[in-house]
């Protein structure tokens, strides 16, 4: 059932470091932010609140949809709609206004193991990360959904994915699927054997750059990411207050100091594709950090000199 609307908030003048809030901080913990260029919306998911959000954002208008569990990747449909994946399953949104229908049950025993990250390849297949809940077992696995025009949805086990696996994003080419180890904080490649094949194989995981130890008791981790049109690696280090971008090499180009302790995830939007938005948290983060972060929660923006890439589609 979607909520009312929130007011209107046109985009506000750059924060420091070029950073602007396009919405207020509605999101306990926004992530799996998606562009959609027809609508001019952004569209993400709050895993906090268990809420689908979209925003209009040349209006600055934003609505909510309640979701009846956690969601964990969001991801557009080539004939329209969502797949949204949900603890105990994926799921197809046909529109705003529409019920949720489920696609497929997800493999693993939902009291433990939940969906933690997911993204398209350029052939149409949602790649999806599973990891068990408990501090004391980070091991995750790895899922591909096949695209259902001439098959009934089969969702393959690829085998195991890097721990506390976040960051899935495919190289534009779809030779390169890119991960994050979130225990061991290393940024990993997996070239692609089987494109045109089921159920696709991939080659060893290969480290492409271990990622700087955050400050005594920063606890900073790798979260959501994308890749753009020059090849390189977008990544969200939620508690650490920054995004860093990474050469195909694995050197980093460029580190973005954000205004908030949390940032979540990424994409790339507005005109050109060349605005990258950001999704941050405030859920369960001290009174002190949201004193000197208050737009933590919201979505922020940032222009970029060079075009990033559309979201892949699913290809239902």
């Amino acid at each position: 059932m979607a909520e009312p609307a929130t007011p209107s908030r046109p985009p506000e003048p750059p924060a420091a470091g070029g950073w602007a809030p396009v919405t207020p901080p509605v999101s306990a913990r926004g992530a799996a932010p998606v562009w959609r260029g027809l609508e001019d919306r952004l569209y993400w998911i709050d895993q906090g609140l268990q809420r689908l959000w979209r925003m209009h954002v040349p209006s600055g208008r934003s609505e909510a949809m309640e979701l009846p569990q956690t969601p964990a990747a969001l991801v557009p449909c080539r004939r329209g709609g969502w797949l949204i994946a949900l603890r105990d399953g994926i799921f197809h949104l046909p529109d705003w206004n529409l019920p949720l229908q489920r696609v497929i049950d997800a493999p693993y025993d939902t009291r433990r193991v939940c969906f933690v990250d997911g993204v398209c390849d350029p052939w149409g297949r949602l790649w999806l990360a599973a990891c068990a809940e408990t501090g004391d077992d980070p091991a995750a696995t790895l899922y591909c959904l096949r695209t259902g025009e001439r098959h009934r949805a089969e969702l393959a086990r690829i085998g195991p994915a890097a721990a506390a696996c976040a960051g899935l994003a495919w190289s534009a080419d779809g030779t390169l699927l890119y991960s994050a180890d979130g225990v061991a904080r290393i940024v990993y490649t997996q070239p692609m054997h089987t494109a045109g094949r089921w159920p696709p194989e991939l080659g060893v995981r290969l480290p492409l750059r271990r990622l700087a130890s955050p400050a005594p008791g920063g606890g900073e981790h790798p979260a959501g990411a994308a890749v753009d049109r020059a090849g390189r690696y977008w990544l969200a280090l939620e508690g650490g207050a920054r995004v860093v971008c990474l050469t195909a090499e694995g050197q980093i180009a460029s580190e973005w100091p954000l205004p908030a302790q949390c940032p979540t995830g990424l994409c790339f939007g507005g005109p050109g594709l060349r605005t990258l938005f950001v999704t941050t948290a405030r859920q369960h983060r001290p009174a002190d950090e949201l004193a000197q972060y208050p737009d933590s929660g919201a979505v922020l923006a940032h222009p970029l000199d060079a075009p990033g890439l559309p979201a892949p589609l699913y290809g239902d």
